[in-house]
């Protein structure tokens, strides 16, 4: 993880924050013109449900990990993965669970 310049990855950085600002304005200016809130009950708790599944699924997905990790290195003397690529690999999949169970409960209706 080390062999990303510096420069770069900051610019990675404020490109995506760019990116995020502009996207939150826009869904702001959106709300303000349709007149009816984007954010109803039903989406909060979906949101609120979609976030505590992806939270249990990315803890236990982290403690597989772990567990993989230390029998590999008790049995081959060498961690399967470094630290940083596990924590990047355990942000993904949680961020991905929740993407994936948010669009399930919401095409799901009549939550």
């Amino acid at each position: 993880m080390t062999s990303i310049p510096w420069p770069v990855a900051s610019g990675g950085i404020l490109a995506a924050i760019v990116l995020v600002g502009i996207f939150a304005f826009w869904r702001i200016l959106k709300e303000r013109r349709s007149g009816f809130p984007l954010k109803d009950e039903r989406t909060q708790r979906i949101t609120g449900t979609a976030a505590t599944y992806a939270l249990y699924f990315g803890s236990y997905f982290m403690l597989a990990l772990m567990a993989v990790n230390l029998l590999s290195e008790m049995f081959t003397e060498a961690p399967l993965l470094e630290a940083g690529y596990a924590l990047a690999i355990s942000v993904l999949v949680q961020s991905l669970a929740f993407i994936g169970v948010y669009a399930y409960f919401f095409r799901k209706g009549d939550f």
